[in-house]
């Protein structure tokens, strides 16, 4: 123990000060007490040399505080704690306790990350897709991979299932490395990150034992944001790292990438989730984690997720959160969420626009920005209005078309709403009213 309170003392311990206060105060060395603390008989001789040699100690004071002291030894020799350290004890259990609660949250994920497919097999409605890969992965080999299609219906998670079964959980990290070209986009990220990480050689054996293909992958998503500098530094790197490296790149148009890249990857289209397949995957969600969901409300989240599985979980979670435990989720909470447009307030518009008065347009208009709806969300609903409408003829329904993709395209570059939407609408009202 002597050792300990030695060793502490090196260490710089604030209570190794009492090595000086106690010499001073009872006439002993700490080692003494030390020992002390472990023999009781040794302890009484201790006491008694102290009476002698400070007679001017009250004896009464004197008992009280030689037991304090044995008792803080003991405790801080033991690893415990005395009373004179019980701030540092409050202190200690408070950040053991937010300690605690951090780890508590951290373990709270997002249903769409708890959800991702594990495996290949376990990614929906892409048979095409899996079926490839299944043979892919048989053989410990894959060509570098070109994934397109609308947003939401498995691309990233279906490379990652894959890179998962290819490498183990023990070296992903090690041989994956992923990227989102939208973020670094530049030829510099190509000439740094992703060139230095292809050179890098990779063993064929797993920690397990399994064989493991001697290649890493690189996941570039989003790369139809790449600027054609960076695809054309991107198609060098992909001729010379060939035997040590695959690539995926993940896009949404495959026209925005560049061909010498597109001949250079098998290409594998990603289609829409059908209703039925989304369906049954909420309702698998729903029950693991608890939700009670109508019917109309599951509907709600299919036609307002459009075949986008990533979109339909997330309006899921926040309808979940939003209603809580005991509550049924309805398809009104799920509409709010997805912030749709009611079709009553779309109807009223075209109605306006049959009035043939500009003021009632701008009032109707102004109304319906300033309840928050979107004007990428008006665009759309309209358009599925105007093409089922049976009053106008195909050549009215071309020319407000047309004005839909001009306003689309205006939006998407940061154009003002409410001239955008002013522009179209006057278009759908020429043509209501004075349309041929």
């Amino acid at each position: 123990m002597l050792g300990m309170v030695e060793g502490g003392r090196r260490r710089g311990r604030p209570c190794m000060r009492w090595k000086e206060d106690t010499k001073t105060v009872t006439g002993l060395p700490l080692s003494e007490l030390v020992r002390a603390v472990e023999n009781r008989d040794h302890w009484r001789q201790v006491i008694t040399t102290i009476t002698r040699s400070r007679p001017r100690l009250d004896g009464t004071s004197l008992v009280f505080s030689t037991l304090s002291f044995r008792f803080t030894m003991q405790a801080f020799l033991k690893g415990g704690t005395s009373g004179l350290s019980k701030d540092k004890t409050d202190a200690a259990s408070s950040n053991s306790k937010s300690q605690k609660t951090k780890e508590g949250k951290a373990k709270i994920v997002p249903w769409v990350e708890k959800y991702r497919p594990r495996t290949v097999e376990d990614v929906a409605h892409q048979d095409e897709v899996v079926a490839v890969l299944k043979k892919s992965l048989e053989g410990s080999d894959l060509p570098n991979l070109l994934f397109y299609g609308p947003p939401g219906t498995g691309k990233t998670s279906t490379i990652l299932a894959a890179a998962r079964q290819l490498f183990g959980p023990e070296l992903y990290r090690e041989r994956v490395l992923e990227l989102n070209a939208s973020d670094e986009r530049g030829i510099s990220v190509i000439r740094e990150k992703v060139k230095k990480f292809a050179q890098l050689t990779a063993g064929r054996a797993r920690p397990d034992g399994k064989p493991c293909p001697p290649f890493k992958i690189i996941v570039l998503d989003e790369a139809d944001s790449m600027t054609k500098d960076a695809q054309s530094a991107l198609r060098r790197t992909m001729e010379r790292e060939t035997k040590t490296t695959r690539f995926c790149l993940i896009c949404n148009y495959v026209s925005r990438i560049i061909e010498p890249i597109t001949s250079r990857c098998a290409k594998f289209r990603f289609k829409p989730l059908d209703d039925e397949i989304l369906s049954s995957r909420l309702k698998a969600i729903c029950e693991g984690e608890g939700v009670d969901i109508e019917d109309k409300a599951v509907s709600a989240v299919l036609k307002s997720s459009e075949g986008d599985m990533r979109k339909a979980i997330m309006f899921l979670q926040s309808a979940s959160r939003l209603c809580g435990k005991d509550t049924t989720v309805s398809s009104d909470i799920i509409l709010d969420i997805a912030g749709v447009v009611p079709d009553e307030m779309l109807e009223k518009l075209i109605a306006t626009c049959s009035s043939d008065s500009y003021e009632d347009l701008d009032v109707a208009i102004r109304e319906i920005i300033m309840d928050g709806f979107a004007a990428s969300q008006i665009l759309s609903q309209l358009h599925d209005n105007i093409v089922v409408n049976e009053s106008l003829s195909d050549k009215q329904k071309s020319v407000i078309c047309e004005k839909m993709a001009g306003v689309d395209k205006c939006l998407m570059d940061g154009a003002d709403e409410y001239l955008q939407l002013m522009a179209l609408f006057s278009t759908v009202m020429s043509q209501i009213c004075h349309g041929n």
